[in-house]
């Protein structure tokens, strides 16, 4: 995946009901390009589907989790990884312990595992570390 690939993943993220048209011009690219790169990351399984997003209380299912990331070297082409990562929800700077901090929601356990999977597997990660969301408390 190239710079034009993340940069296409992370507006469909944003809005995966997008038109082609809108997306080229936000882009600078015309709409074939953007239909072929759609076409050739959906043949290549990096766009596994297309969604919406719920309200955090609409989707009680949902399988929320916090990865805790170190980066060794730049976190450059580690954060245009992980935008164009589908069970990245947000991604946060920090500091600490650890440089990015990487919201993950997915449908299952087994789709948790496949994401982490794919995010430990991400050039420049030196590690990481990850908490499940089990139960929110309000006051």
């Amino acid at each position: 995946m190239d710079d034009l690939d993340h940069r296409l993943i992370a507006r469909l993220r944003h809005d995966a009901r997008a038109p082609v048209a809108g997306l080229a011009q936000a882009l600078g690219v015309s709409r074939g390009t953007v239909t072929n790169r759609m076409a050739k990351l959906e043949r290549e399984g990096v766009i596994t589907g297309y969604t919406v997003r719920l309200r955090p209380d609409a989707a009680p299912d949902e399988i929320h989790a916090w990865t805790s990331i170190a980066v060794s070297g730049t976190q450059h082409s580690v954060i245009r990884a992980l935008l164009g990562e589908p069970g990245v929800a947000e991604l946060h700077d920090t500091n600490g312990r650890w440089d990015l901090v990487a919201e993950l929601r997915v449908g299952d356990l087994a789709e948790l595992s496949r994401a982490l999977e794919r995010i430990r597997g991400i050039p420049g990660i030196s590690g990481s570390e990850t908490s499940v969301h089990l139960q929110t408390f309000r006051g």
